[in-house]
């Protein structure tokens, strides 16, 4: 696999599926990408502030792999960077095997916390109405394989480009896990 780097960077100030490519976003430790919906110290996500508005925001940030993208392809269905609502498109790291707590270095000086898996909704059928079937399948023993991109928080802030790196940092002493659990 290639080294690990960022594809597009993707905001939007308005709720709803799909993020708009832009030539950077600014990370803001404790809070996310600055200017975005999603961004916030408490949860931004409506149906989860509907329930509880004093929650901490673990979902600040939203990573997609763009391999999902190529997979998705043969199917016909066409999705491009920021349509499935990431705030970071990336390519060369297997984003769903990565442990909770694992560190993303992006660019020269942000660095997100992955706090668990994105668990994908109806909405997503906005972008192509077999999407949500496709990223959400259901494995042999009843459970549910997630595949619509990570969640993460923003402990050190900074500019993130189409292009730059991605150094991943394990977490000390973590177990492996099989897969990340929803956020």
């Amino acid at each position: 696999m290639d080294a690990p780097i960022v594809i597009s960077v993707n905001s939007k100030d308005t709720p709803g599926v799909g993020k708009i490519p832009r030539e950077s976003v600014t990370l803001v430790a404790g809070h996310g990408v600055e200017g975005d919906y999603h961004a916030g110290a408490y949860v931004r996500h409506r149906s989860r502030a509907a329930k509880d508005l004093t929650r901490p925001n673990i979902r600040q940030v939203h990573l997609m792999h763009s391999e999902l993208f190529d997979e998705l392809a043969p199917l016909g269905i066409k999705v491009t960077p920021g349509a499935m609502g990431e705030n970071i498109t990336t390519r060369g790291m297997a984003l769903l095997d990565l442990a909770t707590g694992t560190k993303l270095r992006l660019g020269e000086t942000a660095v997100v916390e992955i706090t668990g898996c994105r668990n994908p909704c109806a909405q997503l059928d906005a972008v192509d109405e077999r999407l949500l079937s496709q990223v959400a399948l259901k494995a042999d023993d009843g459970s549910i394989i997630r595949k619509a991109g990570i969640m993460g928080v923003v402990l050190e802030g900074g500019v993130v480009r189409a292009g730059d790196a991605i150094v991943v940092e394990a977490p000390v002493g973590a177990a492996p896990q099989a897969r990340l659990e929803p956020v």
